[in-house]
């Protein structure tokens, strides 16, 4: 299938800092391109990568579990490090877990890590109910489109498919289990009127994780998909300054290889 127009991957070659953005479940990159070309115009390079079965219609998540998500991102992360000297991975909603993901078994490869609105935990009646569903609907209502902001769209599927989420639901598990390995610099901002992650999860992240250096900021302004609503410039520039404390570097030209 055709991706849709507006969900393709960016990709942007700057300096010799890095930043890898994933989007969220049946999202596509065009949530984070705002973001992706911020930090782009600033002189960094910048990797906003397609999650497989996302961007073209909900029936092709339908065959895709969470490796096939991770294994992407991971990929991705692996060749800005071949290409730069630091890298920084950020990620909205379900990439806020393959951020999480990336940190604990990274490590110190990855210089610092942002999430905004991460979900880390399947709740309510889903939670128990996937398992079983999943066998007898294929898909339920979608997710996408969580935004204050007049005129602002999501582009995401207006379904969710039931075997993608039951997979979701694995790999949270498997992040939650490994916040205590995650010891990198960390940036949350989280939407306290979020219709879609609960503040629990964001609590649970900072609460978890082995980070010292970890500041929250709230984005009483937005939805979920905070990164289109009201506070995205607030998320972008404080994404680069928090990269710009951490990486001197940010910016600047020239090919140093990251080991």
């Amino acid at each position: 299938m055709p991706v849709l127009p507006g969900a393709e991957p960016y990709h942007h070659e700057g300096g010799e800092v890095g930043v890898l953005l994933c989007h969220g479940f049946t999202g596509s990159p065009q949530s984070m391109r705002p973001w992706g070309e911020y930090l782009a115009e600033r002189g960094l390079t910048v990797s906003v990568p397609l999650l497989p079965g996302h961007g073209t219609r909900w029936q092709d998540m339908q065959s895709t579990r969470w490796q096939d998500w991770y294994a992407e991102v991971d990929r991705e992360l692996r060749e800005l490090r071949e290409r730069c000297a630091q890298v920084f991975v950020c990620g909205l909603s379900m990439g806020g877990a393959l951020t999480l993901r990336l940190a604990a078994k990274h490590g110190p490869a990855i210089s610092g890590i942002v999430v905004v609105n991460p979900a880390v935990r399947m709740h309510g009646a889903a939670a128990y109910a996937l398992p079983v569903l999943r066998h007898v609907l294929p898909s339920v209502g979608g997710l996408a489109n969580d935004i204050a902001k007049d005129g602002k769209v999501e582009l995401g599927y207006t379904r969710t498919p039931l075997h993608a989420a039951y997979s979701l639901g694995r790999l949270f598990r498997l992040v939650d289990a490994a916040l205590p390995q995650v010891t990198q610099p960390m940036l949350l901002l989280r939407s306290p009127k979020d219709h879609v992650v609960p503040p629990s999860d964001s609590a649970r992240v900072l609460s978890r994780v082995s980070s010292t250096d970890v500041r929250e900021i709230l984005l009483e302004q937005s939805y979920h998909v905070a990164t289109l609503d009201h506070d995205a410039e607030r998320i972008f520039e404080e994404s680069h300054a928090f990269i710009g404390r951490l990486a001197p570097t940010v910016g600047k030209k020239g090919s140093t290889t990251g080991g």
